[in-house]
């Protein structure tokens, strides 16, 4: 094929992300991590089962990123996941270590890359890839919104017992328990939520989508969820290297846009061969706003602690 996506860490999600990059046919995969014969035995199994699936991608497996060259999309899945009782914020000293290595690694055998990073916590993780890269802020960009949203409408769609199709949601601010929920921007077949569900009711299911992560970290015990994130990061690539120009939620750096400047947050973009070629701007109330603003802050004390990860060097876990 034509395009090439190199997915950085074999865990769950990674080879989750690999599985869905190949059986929608978005171009050759190629899945890195650090430990020997772990990529190259999920890639195998991955290649073996190519002929039921009924699709050619080719799918490698390998320890070195040379194999990442000529990338036309990056996806880190790479770090440790979280554990019960373990906050995002807690992840931030080791993924962030990590996050620079495996960055440091794409800028230099893929320059021309989109990177979509995965790994948490989400946003600060955003900084790090934007930092070491050195790419422009189009080509960089975090999945959270896409997966938020996805849970949104999913508890949205199991309420009103109606298909998830029907169910469209927006989800802005930052990955974590202050993410922004917007049920006034959330519809049903085109009829906003509020007309459909009591806000006792809207409130519960925006307060579950918050802990969405967290209520399956405590149900897995010894890891986290992987199959909605790989569909959200999956979904957002394809939106690129198909140049759907589809306005989805996503975590981009801002400068300016909805009064906030210098960070990663999550808002509506249109993304295209390009990247983020558009953030979408959406008239919120002053609440919501407020809301939005209290999110960042909290990404802004988040991003602020960076440098305490800076001290982290050597071998990484993917």
């Amino acid at each position: 094929m034509d395009r090439k996506i190199a997915v950085v860490g074999a865990g769950n999600v990674g080879a989750t992300v690999a599985q869905r990059l190949a059986e929608k046919t978005l171009g050759d995969v190629v899945l890195i991590d650090i430990i020997t014969g772990v990529p190259q035995g999920k890639a195998l199994d991955l290649t073996e089962a190519a002929p039921i699936e009924g699709h050619d991608a080719a799918i490698v497996g390998t320890n070195d990123y040379e194999a990442a060259a000529g990338a036309d999309i990056v996806i880190i899945t790479a770090g440790i996941p979280r554990k019960p009782g373990m906050s995002r914020d807690d992840l931030l000293t080791t993924n962030a270590g990590i996050m620079r290595s495996v960055v440091a690694e794409v800028a230099r055998h893929a320059p021309e890359a989109i990177i979509i990073v995965v790994s948490n916590p989400l946003d600060a993780m955003c900084h790090v890839a934007y930092e070491v890269s050195g790419f422009p802020r189009e080509r960089v960009m975090g999945m959270a919104g896409v997966l938020d949203a996805a849970r949104f409408r999913a508890f949205i769609a199991a309420e009103l017992r109606v298909s998830v199709e029907n169910v469209h949601a927006t989800v802005l601010g930052g990955h974590g328990d202050t993410m922004v929920p917007l049920p006034r921007y959330s519809t049903v077949a085109g009829v906003p939520l509020p007309e459909l569900l009591a806000p006792e009711r809207i409130a519960a299911l925006v307060e579950r989508t918050r802990n969405g992560g967290a209520e399956i970290v405590g149900l897995l015990k010894t890891g986290s969820a992987f199959y909605a994130p790989a569909s959200a990061a999956v979904e957002m690539a394809e939106a690129i290297l198909r140049d759907r120009k589809k306005i989805l939620p996503c975590a981009v750096y801002l400068q300016g846009e909805y009064g906030i400047d210098g960070l990663f947050v999550g808002v509506p973009v249109k993304l295209g061969r390009r990247g983020v070629e558009e953030i979408v701007p959406l008239r919120l109330t002053d609440e919501e706003l407020a809301a939005l603003h209290g999110s960042a802050a909290a990404v802004r004390e988040l991003t602020a602690s960076l440098g305490k990860a800076k001290a982290f060097a050597g071998p990484h876990p993917l």
